[in-house]
């Protein structure tokens, strides 16, 4: 069975019934889910609350993963319909940092292209390549998941190659060196 229209186009009463049967839907999304609450019109403040949270009890899982996978509709509904400062909003998204890096270690994951991270999102909605499919740590990648913790190979890179050259300089000064004391010697010897 297909639900044949868009979520966000769902009364309060389609929701509860979706949630009792959202396994019998083929076409059923839970992302989509998601961020339908936000985004339907028909539904009240107080209703897009208690939909959200009944959503959140029928899938806990998702909703946890959903930090990983699309952060702005997660930071989103949890602070939905709250008056938040700068402080506060900046502490919430460290502490979606600190799960993302949590969720990243449990799942044994050795990328991070996941969700909107694994899209082209310049901002420009001229740009030919929005949704454009991208690997992690191309030029395209506009926006990827960060932590302080993450080396940076650039700094390590231009590292390396100074040590490189230090270590050929030492050692063409070592043979300059025994090449001159070796003359020295010699002729000391005679």
């Amino acid at each position: 069975m297909k639900l044949g229209r868009q979520i966000n186009t769902l009364a309060y009463s389609e929701y509860l019934h979706l949630l009792e049967n959202y396994k019998k839907f083929t076409d059923f999304n839970h992302l989509g889910l998601f961020r339908s609450i936000l985004e339907n019109g028909k539904l009240e403040p107080t209703q897009k609350l208690e939909v959200r949270d009944a959503v959140i009890e029928k899938f806990p899982k998702f909703f946890e993963f959903l930090q990983l996978k699309d952060p702005v509709t997660y930071f989103c509904l949890i602070t939905y319909q709250q008056t938040l400062t700068a402080a506060d909003s900046h502490q919430v998204w460290e502490e979606i940092k600190r799960n993302q890096q949590r969720i990243l270690a449990v799942k044994k994951l050795g990328h991070r292209n996941i969700g909107t991270y694994a899209k082209h999102d310049c901002g420009y909605e001229t740009c030919h390549l929005n949704g454009l499919m991208i690997k992690q740590g191309s030029w395209l990648a506009e926006e990827k998941i960060g932590f302080c913790t993450d080396k940076n190979e650039y700094p390590a890179l231009s590292k390396s190659k100074m040590r490189r050259r230090d270590r050929k300089q030492q050692k063409q000064i070592i043979e300059q060196e025994l090449a001159g004391d070796s003359t020295l010697s010699f002729r000391r010897l005679l």
